[in-house]
């Protein structure tokens, strides 16, 4: 080699030698990264697979359902519409975030067994999505196990792995009702004494199974049991009918639709929920019809004995309703049922004053708790001795499915695959 000229193995920075052993690469020189680990770059900033993004999404509304207080039936909507996501697997993610928040007291029996650590809320989230697919939904356990696991972190991913193959590998028989059905204690304990074990077990599991959606001749998405509340209103052409909690507007479109020549007043103490009533009504066409006002239902803006007809759909703890809205029963305590019995008392009290003689009074409620349904009986009949009970026009749903609950009518979410309502008319 000829003095002065530099061997290629010297580590001249233009070439392409080697440092001496022990040289450290200088600052600014990242160490080239393997073509295993290219590979693995180039696979984490890809999009998942279908399948896998459904479960993703579905473990972020989970966790902003379980630890940020969000409503179910307004965080997977957003979701979904800034997702990418074909018809199939919105269904799909659907059915993991509503029916992974029904069963979610099930689901952590099912993988606390197989847990010795204090799990962060993505983890358990995602544990639970993937108990909730292996017994709910009977996933074939090689598909439920790998996909949740292909939608984990790396660094959780094999716990996800070894607790969710002990679960598909596990008895699962159930240590109690109460983890079987899914629900609070205080919710299990209050339907029994007030329903019966039976009826109360029944009715728990119906609401364990997703509602259908019904959608009226106008449109318009609504449950049968409330289509049914408006029809029990007997409004006749040149009637005037006082909605007191009429928001989203549903039963008041539904008595204008149906009625024509009545004109209803769709009232709601909020200014946001009156103009969700509003919306509706532009959208269905019952301008004309309609009449929206922002008031307190225990204190109406409206002359007394001035109106042919009052309805009061009152704010209710919603235990009749716990299929459509997941999060309810993790959401009210017993507390609240006795908060809202008390309003429930107020708004009857002012609605009532209201009515002409002649007229009448419908009370409904979506839920089947004494405290919310006889309560409200016996507290008319003593405040109000002279308004009469009305019967259920025969032949009706309310005849035909509902069951004689002291003076009004309670139906059960499994008689008629409904939510569960409370029908009391008076007639003035």
């Amino acid at each position: 080699m000829s003095p002065g000229r530099k061997s290629d193995a010297g580590g001249d920075p233009s070439g392409g030698g080697r440092r001496p052993a022990g040289a450290r690469r200088g600052p600014g020189r990242p160490r080239p990264k393997s073509d295993r680990q290219q590979e693995q770059a180039r696979q984490d900033k890809a999009p998942p697979p279908p399948g896998v993004a459904a479960r993703k999404l579905a473990v972020e509304a989970l966790v902003r359902i379980d630890e940020e207080g969000a409503y179910a039936n307004l965080v997977l909507p957003k979701l979904l519409d800034r997702s990418a996501l074909d018809e199939r697997d919105r269904h799909f993610a659907t059915e993991l975030v509503y029916g992974t928040t029904r069963m979610r007291r099930a689901c952590d029996w099912l993988i606390d067994r197989f847990v010795m650590q204090e799990l962060d809320p993505p983890t358990r989230a995602l544990l639970r999505v993937g108990a909730y697919q292996l017994v709910f939904l009977e996933t074939p356990a090689h598909a439920g196990v790998s996909t949740m696991v292909d939608a984990a972190p790396r660094k959780v991913s094999g716990l996800v792995n070894a607790v969710l193959r002990r679960v598909a590998q596990a008895d699962n028989t159930w240590p109690d009702e109460g983890t079987r059905l899914s629900y609070p204690a205080w919710i299990i304990d209050l339907l029994t004494r007030d329903l019966g074990a039976d009826d109360a077990v029944a009715a728990l599991e119906a609401m364990n199974h997703a509602a259908a959606a019904t959608e009226r001749a106008d449109g318009y998405t609504q449950d049968l049991a409330s289509q049914w509340v408006a029809d029990a209103v007997p409004a006749v052409a040149g009637d005037v009918v006082l909605d007191v909690c009429a928001a989203p507007g549903g039963k008041a479109t539904r008595i204008a639709g149906t009625t024509k020549g009545a004109t209803v007043v769709a009232a709601d103490v909020r200014p946001s929920r009156a103009g969700l009533i509003r919306h509706n009504v532009d959208r269905l066409e019952l301008r004309d019809q309609v009449v929206v006002i922002s008031a307190d239902g225990t204190r109406p803006p409206l002359r007394p004995g001035s109106l042919d007809h009052v309805l009061v759909d009152a704010p209710c703890s919603g235990l009749g309703a716990l299929r459509r809205r997941p999060d309810a029963r993790w959401r009210i305590s017993a507390d609240d049922v006795t908060a809202l019995a008390a309003l429930q008392l107020d708004l009857v009290d002012a609605a009532i004053a209201l009515v002409r003689p002649g007229g009448t009074l419908t009370y409904s409620v979506c839920t089947v708790s004494d405290a919310e349904t006889l309560q409200v009986d016996r507290h008319l009949a003593t405040r109000w001795p002279s308004a009469a009970a009305m019967p259920a026009v025969e032949g009706s749903s309310w005849d035909v499915h509902a069951v004689p609950h002291g003076r009004g009518y309670r139906l059960l979410p499994q008689a008629a695959d409904t939510d569960g309502m409370y029908l009391l008319q008076l007639r003035v």
